[in-house]
């Protein structure tokens, strides 16, 4: 089929199938795809934006220092910060910290562990995901508190630290209020 992306409406290959024995296929170059067919938008609509917007597409995606979880209950706001802070840095050995890859869409936060020192990849949806702020210690750390997967009351305030010092906690805490929890504010 890629021989044909660059050939004119009407061009077509006649192909031996893959999925069935002793059939063939056939692949036709059209203009303009039929009303029945399902036009999926090639690129994440933040994307779009990022590319209108050096800010956003600097803070969209990014490299962090993941730092831990720790569960709150019911709390949330810059108190779960700041005890998820105060509680992690208490602990003795204190607890193991893996560079993730941190981006941030309209459909919610996914981390990525390229390393897979704990986890291999978490997403937490967009509707999870209650509260996001800087360590109000002014330290260049910040968390973001999530619902608990499968209840509906208790949070855990996830712990990054700066890794880029050309993407600043501070910059990926307004975006990621600004696109995720203002969207909420929207519904």
């Amino acid at each position: 089929i890629a021989v044909l992306k660059n050939k004119e409406p009407g061009s077509f290959v006649v192909r031996d199938s893959h999925s069935f024995r002793g059939a063939y296929g056939l692949a036709i170059k059209v203009a303009t795809p039929p009303p029945s067919v399902l036009q999926l938008n090639k690129k994440d609509p933040l994307e779009e934006i990022a590319e209108t917007s050096p800010q956003t597409a600097a803070n969209s995606a990014t490299e962090l220092l993941k730092q831990g979880a720790v569960e709150m209950e019911s709390l949330t706001g810059y108190q779960a910060v700041q005890k998820a802070f105060s509680m992690t840095l208490m602990q003795d050995p204190f607890p193991i910290s893996t560079i993730v890859h941190f981006k941030v869409s309209a459909q919610g936060i996914t981390l990525t562990d390229n390393q897979r020192k704990l986890f291999f990849r978490r997403h937490y949806p967009v509707n999870t995901v209650i509260f996001c702020a800087l360590d109000p210690q002014d330290r260049k750390v910040f968390g973001f508190v999530a619902r608990k997967q499968g209840s509906g009351t208790d949070n855990v305030c996830h712990l990054f630290a700066e890794h880029d010092p050309e993407q600043p906690a501070s910059a990926i805490v307004n975006f990621v209020s600004k696109v995720m929890i203002g969207s909420q504010k929207k519904i």
